[in-house]
């Protein structure tokens, strides 16, 4: 059967008035128009629906069976549009959306906020993963946006830089300094022992490559774990690490020493996908995310260190 919604909507007008010219009023058609409507119905179904005798319109035994039907079916219609038109207008929805871990206190935290006091009825999922994962998540169709780190190019996926950050030489704050001078050149790293982070961070790609682009392999003292496993075990004394300049701030057991110039930076970008148009939800978030970068700047509350693109 093709009982469509329009042709359900007049039945149940009808039935619940007993009288066509009322219930072509109520829905604000004309009355031919609604009896057409009608007609279509009970040809669909094949038996008419209500029963005319002496001016009196009553529901037919098929018309009193599709009666609670109609009901149920033109609601699920009716709220099927409401849903819909809610994610139109970002009041509902999700949004999927992937960081790398040191980006999920100072960036991402308040981001939310902001997105969440203008989209409340969004449901938010968060990822924390390195960019190599968060890009296969997102080419997946797994995520809807990710902050990654660098620019490596990747089929079907659009990387939009968004910052720059420094990184710095991150040593215990308790022994000797690297360094009497203001920054230190990368070469003057080759005799120390470092701590990395675990394979498939940023990071620990980001560290090993600045070190053979300065000609030198980085001694490990310690290989693995996160980014604020690393700080914990270079405040212990144990290595040396090069971490970015944020996060080096944030930690007290710390000594940031900057690196001579033209230093070591890496890009903080927003991936998405390039072969299916953005959610609605999404697009609402790359705004906020314009949004929050500009006031960033403008206040003059970047951490430091870091630049907008």
């Amino acid at each position: 059967m093709d009982m469509r919604p329009q042709q359900l909507k007049a039945f149940l007008a009808v039935a619940q008035t007993h009288h066509f010219t009322q219930a072509a009023d109520n829905l604000g058609v004309t009355q031919p128009s609604l009896s057409k409507q009608i007609a279509a119905l009970e040809t669909e179904l094949g038996a008419p629906v209500f029963t005319r005798t002496r001016g009196r319109i009553t529901l037919t035994d098929i018309g009193t069976t599709l009666l609670g039907h109609a009901r149920r079916i033109t609601a699920a219609h009716e709220a099927a549009h409401a849903d819909i038109d809610d994610v139109l207008a970002v009041r509902a929805g999700r949004l999927r959306l992937g960081a790398t871990p040191s980006l999920c206190s100072w960036l991402i935290a308040p981001l939310l906020v902001r997105y969440r006091e203008a989209h409340p009825g969004v449901t938010v999922t968060l990822t924390e993963d390195g960019s190599g994962p968060l890009t296969e998540r997102l080419a997946a169709g797994d995520l809807d946006l990710a902050f990654t780190i660098g620019l490596a190019h990747a089929d079907g996926l659009d990387l939009r830089p968004l910052l720059t950050e420094a990184l710095v030489v991150a040593s215990a704050a308790t022994q000797p300094p690297l360094t009497r001078q203001a920054h230190i050149g990368l070469a003057q790293l080759r005799e120390q022992a470092f701590v990395l982070p675990a394979h498939g961070y940023d990071l620990r790609n980001l560290t090993v490559n600045t070190c053979e682009a300065a000609g030198f392999t980085p001694t490990v003292a310690v290989d693995g774990g996160a980014t604020d496993a690393v700080a914990s075990l270079v405040e212990a004394g144990l290595g040396i690490a090069l971490l970015p300049a944020m996060i080096a701030a944030a930690a007290p057991g710390l000594r940031a020493t900057p690196i001579a110039p033209p230093g070591a930076w890496r890009t903080i970008a927003l991936t998405s996908r390039t072969d299916t148009p953005p959610t609605k939800a999404a697009a609402a978030f790359a705004a906020r995310l314009d949004e929050h970068l500009t006031d960033l700047h403008a206040w003059g509350r970047l951490p430091e260190g870091m630049h907008t693109i």
